[in-house]
């Protein structure tokens, strides 16, 4: 049996375990008919053409892990960001764990869906959002189907949360292979600001493929600060869908660092609905051996006088393999928009292949927008330049892969984020950069 026919059959056991008066079961039973309908995505599709998932989809995955796990803090420590005081909502092979994490319901919520979803107060915020924001392509239908642990985090008006929310999701290897399918809705009222960080973490080198679809919906004036960690072992593969609507004025960021997994997609998808809203995707990869990591990004204007900056810098290795495909579209009433998208590569090996298509779809007649890709190698002048200072060759090539990637560095607001990155980034070059930030 394949992994798409044990995922509809097992479908039907999963939601016998579940509520029929969830305000989710509906919903579940047609996502489930479109992924059967569908299946997993291949190269024949425009959007998957240069990724293949026949290498992940090979292994047997348990949908629901049997095992109890014993994790404790010590054993998770590390992929924490843990020099700050913050929020934590820790899941372990799917499953909530409550004495490591650190939720609160003083004066925001945030907790695990399965908990909102059984108390009356929860439920009209999840049935006005639940969905609502997600597209019903294959992948992101599968997550709805079997939706039902994940992050909720919900906002109310006039709220500035003092500390960074951390989403991580480990898995502990217990299974011979493990699929995960997280599903986070995150709903941020008029006039709040909240800083998330999210991360994916094996605990060892068993596979684990991993389906997250996360929502986010920013209200009037609302400030969302987004991060993804993605430094996962090479025996991880990642799918990260995530869907942002925004009401005018609001002001919402994603920074994604890809480091490490075997395959990562990031899936990345803002929606405009009002005017004056600023949207912010940036992004840094850095992968060798035979890794493979996909950024698919759109942000659709859709009313006047709004603005969007896209920023993705990649350096790839050995047999690694970068894709961007980034979308833009300007709707004919979207007067006066202002949009910036730039893809830039380095390969530091003649192995390594970079696919980019940056796209822009524009139907207003007063804008401005432009986009651009770049793919080279490292500069020998600078090199020669740094050389002959008496730099060595190997620290000066990181500190200039380092300083093309500072820029996408240089907008993250929460300074530990920001030193964690540079130490990531330092790791993934072999070298002692040799500052702190």
């Amino acid at each position: 049996m394949n992994l798409k026919d044990k995922l509809v059959s097992s479908y039907i056991a999963f939601e016998d375990h579940l509520d029929d008066n969830s305000p989710l079961h509906d919903i579940r039973n047609q996502a489930i008919k479109t992924f059967e309908q569908e299946g997993f995505p291949s190269k024949k599709e425009e959007a998957w053409k240069y990724t293949s998932l026949n290498s992940v989809l090979k292994h047997d995955y348990s949908l629901f892990p049997k095992k109890e796990n014993s994790i404790e803090y010590k054993d998770i420590k590390q992929y924490l960001i843990h020099d700050i005081d913050c929020y934590k909502i820790i899941f372990i092979d799917g499953k909530y764990s409550s004495h490591l994490s650190q939720t609160t319901h003083d004066g925001i919520d945030v907790c695990l869906m399965s908990a909102a979803l059984s108390k009356p107060k929860y439920r009209l915020v999840i049935e006005n959002y639940f969905n609502k924001a997600a597209t019903s392509d294959s992948l992101s239908s599968l997550n709805t189907a079997f939706s039902c642990e994940g992050a909720y985090i919900h906002i109310p008006k006039n709220k500035i949360v003092e500390k960074p929310i951390q989403i991580v999701h480990f898995s502990t290897g217990n299974e011979a292979a493990l699929m995960l399918q997280p599903r986070n809705l995150i709903v941020v009222d008029e006039n709040s600001h909240v800083q998330i960080i999210e991360r994916h973490q094996s605990l060892t080198e068993n596979p684990v493929l991993t389906n997250s679809v996360t929502e986010i919906f920013t209200a009037k004036r609302a400030i969302v600060d987004y991060y993804k960690i993605q430094n996962d072992k090479q025996s991880a593969s990642l799918i990260d869908n995530t869907f942002i609507k925004q009401k005018q004025e609001s002001i919402a960021s994603v920074h994604t660092f890809s480091f490490g997994g075997k395959l990562t997609r990031n899936n990345l998808n803002f929606y405009q609905n009002g005017e004056r809203i600023d949207s912010t995707l940036k992004g840094v990869t850095i992968i060798g051996d035979k890794q493979h990591v996909d950024h698919n990004t759109l942000v659709h204007h859709i009313e006047p006088n709004c603005e969007s900056h896209q920023d993705y810098k990649g350096i790839f290795g050995d047999n690694a393999t970068g894709v961007f495909n980034g979308k833009v579209i300007v709707e004919k009433e979207a007067q006066k928009t202002n949009a910036f998208q730039a893809n830039n590569n380095i390969l530091v090996s003649d192995k390594a292949t970079i696919n980019t298509k940056p796209q822009l779809e524009i139907f207003a007649d007063d804008v401005k927008c432009s986009h651009g890709c770049t793919i080279g190698q490292i500069d020998e002048s600078a090199m020669f330049y740094m050389r002959s200072r008496g730099i060595p060759e190997k620290e000066a090539r990181a500190l200039l892969m380092y300083a093309f990637s500072n820029n996408v560095l240089s907008s993250v607001k929460i300074p530990e984020i920001k030193q964690r990155i540079t130490k990531l980034i330092a790791k993934k070059l072999g070298v002692n950069i040799g500052f702190e930030l």
